[in-house]
């Protein structure tokens, strides 16, 4: 053996080896082997000193670990978006190398919290603010903003967790940001269909309640109904599809 060699000549007094064993149940053991060797006045090997140390339990462990890793990834690929996170003492964020991708493109570098912040959307400051977490008022929230990437603006979920020391006070937030653009499109679309008319889009009575508790004058306000009096005589002359399609036509003044 080289190493077992090389303390002979004298040019190491020791070294660290991994190996593996079998025992005589078939199971293999993963063991670290230390080898120290003790010297006479003239430098001579008299003895060797070796412990051997149980690392099978370490090596399901990182085995373990390295399939979740294999996992995560593969889960990340599947979504857009990626993680940051943010050392509270020192104030440094940092993106990872995906959340850098996905909002600068392929050769994009890690964004620092300035940088971030800058490319969300302006009226979306308050949802991405991170006092809360910071001061230690919450441990986790979810946040929806605008950002703006290299694929156009992006709504974002974004979940952060704190993590505390062993006293209880604040040290990191990590958060994941995945993009859901097309499922905030499809709500408001719902939303859209809930209030409107389908054939005119016109506000229904659920879309006028909505907008008439938002309107603001100093004069109050009034509304104006219409009694199509006659208007069955076109469906029952014409057929529904006209009925319709005189309903959608815009009125000539």
């Amino acid at each position: 053996m080289i190493l077992f060699q090389q303390v002979l000549q004298g040019r190491r007094d020791g070294y660290t080896i991994e190996k593996r064993y079998l025992r005589p149940s078939g199971e293999i053991v993963h063991v670290l082997i230390h080898v120290a060797a003790m010297r006479n006045a003239e430098g001579k090997v008299v003895r060797f000193i070796s412990q051997i140390e149980d690392i099978t339990r370490h090596e399901e462990h990182e085995r373990q670990l390295a399939e979740r890793a294999a996992q995560l990834e593969l889960a990340l690929e599947a979504v857009r978006g990626g993680f940051w996170q943010m050392d509270i003492q020192s104030g440094k964020f940092e993106t990872s190398d995906r959340s850098a991708q996905f909002i600068g493109g392929p050769t994009a570098a890690r964004l620092d919290l300035e940088r971030y912040v800058n490319r969300v959307n302006v009226n979306d400051g308050a949802q991405a603010d991170l006092t809360p977490l910071i001061a230690g008022e919450q441990d986790q929230n979810v946040a929806e903003y605008r950002l703006d990437t290299v694929h156009g603006e992006r709504w974002m979920r974004c979940d952060r967790r704190l993590l505390r020391d062993s006293d209880g006070q604040p040290v990191k937030i990590v958060g994941m940001a995945i993009d859901f653009t097309e499922d905030r499109r499809r709500i408001e679309m719902l939303e859209e269909t809930a209030r409107t008319d389908a054939l005119t889009g016109l506000l229904n009575r659920r879309g006028l309640a909505v907008e008439f508790a938002s309107l603001r004058s100093a004069d109050g306000f009034a509304i104006l109904a219409l009694d199509l009096n006659v208007f069955k005589e076109v469906n029952d002359a014409h057929g529904h599809a006209m009925g319709d399609a005189v309903l959608q036509t815009p009125p000539h003044v």
